[in-house]
């Protein structure tokens, strides 16, 4: 339990429901929103003001709005970190992350399992500014310590993984990361603040695709970044001011009203994905079952350790490649093929052929992505509906 900045001492459900409320002089019990571009100013002396950062108020709908404000203060409650800043889209909220405060000369130490646009930043964009980089077994922190060097500033990587569900000992790379003057920024998008909390075993950044979870029904894209006061004043505030990668008021309000129901929304995706990966498991044309809260999983213990529960996604291995994969894909009636997830719909993807297929062969297959692998993102239907449907396609495998 934290102390709210109400002085009310909420727990995270209450502070996903209630935290960050800005009412109007109307006294609105559903959150207002601010649909603007722009503010006017009581002066010309107040307006000179705002822009030096002498008077707290709202310039320029690309500097900070109301409703979006709303969304910032409710994320930082319920994450537990001092502050947030949200910004158009997940990938805009990890580029921003890294540009803002790296340099030519600088190095970062980065897990090879991440999201293909994630990848894509570390082995692509970075390098092209001067950035170093090097790619390290998550699991493996002899790995980490071994890539760090003098000029490391920043290690970088996702738990669970995308799309084969690694984890990572998140502790023990903090420590990594601090014993070498670094920060560790971790994509938290998988577990949701819900289910597991970076900062609690010493993450400095935390970012989010809020298009998954977060929204939850596939309606609106955004990301949010969770940070330190510093590293906001210092490095974050100032980039994004200026390069503008801005949420927009009405996605904001979405995503605000979503969080109401996130835990409620986690919790029973979680349940269910339990279900499902059982079913899965005693499937004979299934080859293999990753589920990170399955006694089968390779790093069970850690992720029992730091997951609340298992989440929602569940990766398995079809036999017959990708002829039987796609085979399988395209006899599923209820569950939709989309690379998106987190959403009230179950959706299916072949992470081979969409999320990493910018990825080589060669890369592909050190990370354990097979042609016969799919991902699974468990929605909210009936779970005996859910499975009714996969033992239909699994039929035609």
């Amino acid at each position: 339990m934290t102390k709210d900045a109400t002085g009310q001492n909420w727990r995270p459900k209450t502070r996903a429901v209630r935290s960050g409320t800005n009412r109007s002089q109307f006294q609105e019990t559903s959150e207002a929103m601010f649909v603007t571009s722009g503010y006017a100013y009581e002066s010309a002396e107040q307006a000179e003001r705002r822009f030096k950062d002498e008077e707290a108020g709202f310039i320029y709908s690309r500097f900070g709005n109301p409703t979006v404000a709303m969304f910032e203060e409710r994320m930082a409650a319920l994450e537990g970190a001092p502050a947030a800043r949200a910004t158009a889209t997940g990938m805009a909220a990890v580029t921003a992350t890294m540009l803002c405060h790296l340099n030519k000369g600088d190095h970062v130490v980065s897990a090879k399992a991440l999201f293909g646009s994630c990848r894509f930043i570390i082995d692509n964009v970075l390098p092209r500014y001067g950035i170093e980089t090097t790619l390290v077994d998550g699991p493996d922190l002899h790995q980490w310590a071994d890539a760090v060097r003098p000029n490391t500033k920043a290690l970088f990587l996702e738990t669970p993984a995308n799309p084969t569900l690694e984890i990572i000992d998140l502790k023990a790379v903090a420590d990594i990361a601090h014993n070498a003057g670094a920060r560790l920024i971790v994509d938290n998008v998988f577990a949701t603040p819900i289910l597991q909390r970076p900062r609690e075993f010493g993450a400095d950044i935390t970012v989010y695709s809020a298009t998954k979870h977060i929204d939850g029904q596939g309606r609106c894209l955004g990301g949010v970044i969770l940070c330190d006061e510093d590293f906001l004043t210092d490095y974050l505030h100032t980039f994004l001011r200026n390069t503008g990668p801005a949420l927009s008021p009405f996605n904001a309000w979405v995503l605000v009203k979503a969080l109401e129901t996130l835990d409620l929304r986690v919790r029973e995706h979680c349940r269910s994905a339990v279900e499902v990966a059982d079913f899965l498991a005693k499937q004979p044309q299934i080859e293999k079952v990753v589920y990170p809260h399955r006694e089968d999983h390779p790093q069970y213990k850690l992720a029992k350790a730091q997951m609340e529960l298992g989440g929602n996604v569940v990766t398995f291995e079809v036999n017959g490649g990708k002829e039987a994969a796609f085979r399988f894909e395209n006899a599923l009636s209820l569950i939709d093929i989309s690379n998106n997830l987190g959403d009230a719909k179950s959706l299916i993807t072949h992470p081979a052929t969409t999320t990493h297929s910018r990825l080589t062969p060669e890369a592909r297959s050190e990370l354990g992505i097979t042609d016969s692998m799919v991902r699974l993102s468990v929605g909210l239907e009936d779970t005996r509906d859910i499975c009714e449907d996969l033992a239909a396609a699994i039929a035609t495998i």
